[in-house]
């Protein structure tokens, strides 16, 4: 049986994970299963694997799934081949990329642990479900530099997001790590992408993805997905069997898919968001351009990342007005959430995706976020040029 793992680049782990097995089943493409419940050999046998699959175990051979809230073949291919991008032993999909963070979150502190270390800025979600403890959890926000004092013996995981949405901060993933000693690291990879970082090869214990993103890049399925061990897989499988969290077999198929042309779809918005860049930091309505091609004082690029992502922001000047302005006057470049698709989408973090955070680590009002598509870059150039002129 051909293995995907030994393909040494993501472009071909990408074509090939999570379909070794297909020749075999006389397919080309990935079957999907939608069954809600399933045949049972027996009662014994019935009972047995449902008692295995609640506690986060996997099928056994010839076993039955019993209930797809348990588990699902087409979810797992998906999560198979999404461990081999990110280079984990195993991964565990869910209904959106919240219900991912829920999960680990819940899976780390079932021990009693309850502190979390965190590193600002985080994406909006995982920022207010920390500050505002709706998970029984306690937050200490931290620098990268102050993490190791952050941690106390009760610390049940440090989070960290890099490049960090909405601004784009870079962290230096081994050294968080080794800051965090014991304690496991959670990085959102969102915004990277297995095709530009891989953070469990430099030291991550778990690696998190809004699957909705770039990894499904089309605006059309809700996901969240984490790629880890086998140990924190199978807490993790407990706590999305008993929540009822688990990913849907249809958005399953189509994040499988998206995942054969991801590294062709992330370089070619990647090749558009430094031009962009690199245009809109000499533009004299513009204060500051956030991106990786503009500004990386650590050098992680070409250490730790592979490229600078499809994802930049910009402040304008005028402030929040001028922002809100620049927003509603683009015509090509859609004014909504969201990010990683193939069309380009603006949005003002301030008030949108990081309106819950607190005053003192939300985004500045002029700060306007770019997610880079896949259209010419000078076509979004002119669109950005007219907008820009609004002010």
């Amino acid at each position: 049986m051909f293995d995907a793992s030994a393909m040494t680049t993501v472009d071909t782990r990408a074509v090939h994970a999570g379909r070794e097995d297909l020749a075999g089943l006389g397919v080309h493409v990935p079957p999907i299963d939608l069954s809600t419940t399933n045949p049972l050999p027996s009662v014994g046998d019935g009972g047995d694997a449902y008692e295995a699959l609640a506690t986060g175990g996997t099928l056994p051979p010839g076993g039955s799934a019993v209930y797809q809230r348990l588990w699902n073949p087409t979810v797992a291919r998906f999560e198979t081949a999404l461990a081999e991008l990110e280079g984990t032993a195993e991964a565990v999909a869910f209904a959106s990329g919240m219900a991912a963070l829920t999960a680990t979150l819940l899976a780390a502190t079932r021990d009693g642990k309850r502190h979390i270390v965190a590193v600002r800025p985080l994406y909006g979600g995982t920022d207010h479900v920390l500050a505002t403890g709706l998970l029984g959890t306690e937050v200490t926000w931290a620098r990268p530099d102050q993490v190791a004092d952050a941690v106390r013996p009760d610390t049940a995981l440090v989070v960290v997001e890099t490049p960090a949405n909405p601004t784009l901060d870079l962290v230096d993933i081994a050294a968080l790590a080794a800051a965090a000693g014991d304690v496991p690291l959670l990085v959102d990879n969102t915004v990277a992408t297995p095709v530009v970082q891989q953070p469990a090869r430099h030291g991550a214990a778990l690696v998190l993805h809004s699957a909705t993103k770039s990894i499904g890049g089309h605006g059309d399925v809700l996901a969240g997905v984490v790629a880890c061990g086998a140990e924190w897989a199978t807490r993790l499988r407990q706590v999305r069997a008993v929540t009822g969290a688990i990913l849907h077999p249809l958005g399953a198929y189509l994040l499988h898919r998206g995942l054969q042309t991801l590294p062709l779809r992330v370089r070619a918005q990647q090749a558009g968001a430094e031009k962009l860049a690199a245009w809109l930091a000499e533009h004299p309505a513009v204060e500051r351009v956030h991106h990786p091609s503009v500004s990386d004082p650590a050098g992680l690029v070409g250490r730790q990342m592979s490229g600078t992502g499809n994802l930049l922001a910009f402040e304008v000047r005028g402030g929040a007005p001028a922002a809100a302005a620049v927003a509603g006057a683009c015509e090509l470049i859609t004014h909504a959430v969201s990010l990683g698709g193939v069309d380009t989408l603006i949005q003002h973090p301030a008030s949108l995706t990081h309106r819950p955070v607190e005053d003192d680590a939300k985004p500045c009002g002029a700060l306007l976020r770019l997610s880079v598509g896949l259209e010419d870059p000078e076509d979004l150039r002119a669109d950005l040029e007219r907008a820009l002129a609004t002010i």
